[in-house]
């Protein structure tokens, strides 16, 4: 396949055969190239992207349909991501894997934050009964893991049901 070569020079009167040869392999790949793209993916991408009779062409317009369409999933997972709260003290673990399911999504589109980060983030969206558990995590000199933040909150939601 000639898909990933440029368009080789037209056919003339003066083309030899082997310049019309090279010219019509890379116009059959592209014609087969452009078919399959458009019956295996054009049914799932809006826009203007069946224009192009290039594959490169085509292939150059989904990329930039992708790179809004990450830009928006990024915009979207970092609001949604803000907003969780933790209403609920039995529902600590979901609510810790869930912002931490959120930050995987986001590093795997480019966008990372650091675990310590998270660790704070986390600590401040849990309700007014984890009041003395955050202050204990502030004044511990060691910085928690992930994993670290969710065994002590098991421990303090018990801690907290006993109560």
């Amino acid at each position: 396949m000639l898909l990933g070569k440029d368009e080789p020079t037209r056919i003339t009167d003066a083309s030899i055969a082997a310049d019309i040869a090279l010219y019509e392999k890379w116009e059959r790949s592209n014609r087969l190239g452009i078919i399959f793209i458009k019956t295996k993916i054009f049914a799932d991408l809006p826009g203007s992207v069946d224009q192009h009779n290039k594959v490169q062409d085509l292939i150059k317009a989904i990329d930039d349909q992708f790179v809004t369409s990450i830009k928006a999933l990024v915009s979207t997972l970092i609001m949604k991501f803000s907003s969780l709260k933790l209403i609920n003290v039995k529902g600590v673990i979901e609510h810790i894997m869930q912002m931490r399911d959120i930050m995987g999504q986001l590093k795997r589109l480019e966008f990372e934050m650091s675990e310590f980060f998270l660790v704070h983030y986390i600590l401040n969206s849990l309700p007014q009964e984890f009041r003395s558990f955050k202050i204990s995590y502030n004044t511990h000199k060691d910085k928690w893991s992930i994993n670290e933040l969710m065994t002590t909150c098991v421990q303090e939601v018990d801690r907290l049901i006993i109560e």
